[in-house]
């Protein structure tokens, strides 16, 4: 009697294990992170804008996002550029320049794309840093850096990300990216874009 009690719970601790490892689910903060990622470009260091301001040639000027995120405009100085849109940025400055000007109108191009850099590490055949014009996901950032290695731990990728905290200070997030989860589209997150200086890291 003893050993089929031993017995039936070594069947239910059998059944039950594989429900629990099918309820795991990644945290809230990384769900977040990749699920509200903007699809629109967001402008960073080193890209080159055109900037005009209607009716007014001595503020149009093409300028280039220096590295601090900051471009340089005349009359209102430095303005914040990074992580913002072309029209976010144009309404920022239309804002600043209602100082000086009455119904400013200000158009913000973004001339040359500069800023979309991925890093790809670890077991692949070319890692390195990747300059990128269009959106990229993992797995075409992993193609572009020549594929896995014989050694490569496919399914603990990591993409190392560096987000801002409420009081904008960098915060490091590590979404997992299985390769398998990748190919097969059946993971919570899916083939996802990458943003400008994730790090994708194969072990």
């Amino acid at each position: 009697m003893q050993m089929a009690k031993r017995a039936l719970s070594g069947l239910i601790v059998l059944t039950v294990l594989p429900g629990a490892v099918a309820c795991t689910s990644l945290p809230k903060e990384v769900l977040d992170e990749v699920n509200g990622s903007s699809k629109e470009f967001l402008i960073g260091p080193e890209d080159v804008l055109d900037v005009v301001v209607w009716r007014n040639q001595d503020l149009s000027r093409t300028v280039i996002v220096r590295p601090d995120g900051m471009i340089s405009i005349p009359l209102i100085g430095d303005v914040e550029a990074r992580g913002v849109t072309a029209n976010q940025l144009a309404e920022r400055l239309a804002a600043r320049l209602k100082e000086f000007k009455e119904s400013p109108s200000v158009t913000v191009t973004v001339k040359e794309v500069n800023s979309y850099n991925v890093y790809v590490l670890g077991e692949v055949a070319k890692p390195g840093k990747y300059q990128l014009k269009s959106h990229t996901t993992v797995l075409q950032a992993i193609a572009m850096a020549g594929g896995f290695t014989i050694y490569a731990s496919k399914n603990k990728m990591q993409v190392v990300r560096s987000s801002a905290n409420g009081d904008g200070r960098p915060h490091e997030i590590r979404i997992p990216a299985r390769y398998d989860d990748l190919v097969s589209g059946k993971g919570e997150l899916g083939n996802f874009i990458l943003k400008a200086a994730d790090i994708v890291v194969v072990p």
